[in-house]
């Protein structure tokens, strides 16, 4: 009974508090109080941290997207390059085969390989000639000049496949020029023929 009639005397306490007049020393500390500071200042630098940590994230993806697709074209390259696979059954390449391997390794890192779009870089062939072919817009060129290794004192030029394509990444960067900016990132690479 005690606590009841206390509980009843703080409420009585406390509504009579809320009618009474502010006191012109309080007011005071209101407007002296550095509170209100650290809130304008929190509210100015939390969205500025917000947004570094998701430029963070999205620059993250898009390189781990880079690297996958070009992790991809280098199996893809890879495999182009051997005249047989033991796999297919000591089969010849083709680009279909060489397209599976490049979209199997894109679907294990869960990249969608039915985003690809096709690319067409400047490619010098061999003086034998060469040949490119195109299986869902993943490029594979055989008998491929190969970047001048000479010039860099690698030793000869040699010839070999070039396999290449393109994949859109989409940023979400609110605020920016980014901001639903797509990107197309280039896969291009080249290994030395097993011919």
């Amino acid at each position: 009974m005690g606590r009841i009639l206390q509980v009843q005397r703080t409420m009585r306490f406390l509504d009579q508090r809320d009618k009474e007049p502010m006191k012109l020393g309080s007011l005071r500390k209101v407007f002296t109080s550095d509170r209100a500071s650290e809130i304008a200042e929190a509210a100015l630098v939390l969205p500025l941290a917000f947004m570094i940590l998701l430029g963070i994230y999205w620059f993250g993806r898009a390189f781990n997207t880079y690297a996958t697709i070009n992790h991809a074209a280098r199996l893809g390259a890879r495999a182009a390059a051997a005249q047989t696979c033991a796999s297919c059954g000591n089969q010849p390449q083709t680009a279909l085969t060489v397209a599976g391997i490049v979209t199997q390794a894109m679907q294990a890192s869960s990249v969608d390989p039915g985003q690809i779009k096709p690319y067409n870089p400047a490619l010098n062939f061999c003086a034998a000639g060469g040949t490119c072919s195109t299986s869902g817009n993943i490029s594979i060129c055989t008998n491929v000049l190969l970047q001048n290794t000479a010039a860099a004192g690698l030793g000869a030029q040699a010839c070999g496949v070039d396999v290449h394509f393109q994949y859109p990444y989409q940023f979400w960067l609110p605020f920016t020029s980014l901001n639903n900016q797509q990107l197309l990132l280039t896969a291009d690479v080249q290994t030395v023929g097993e011919y």
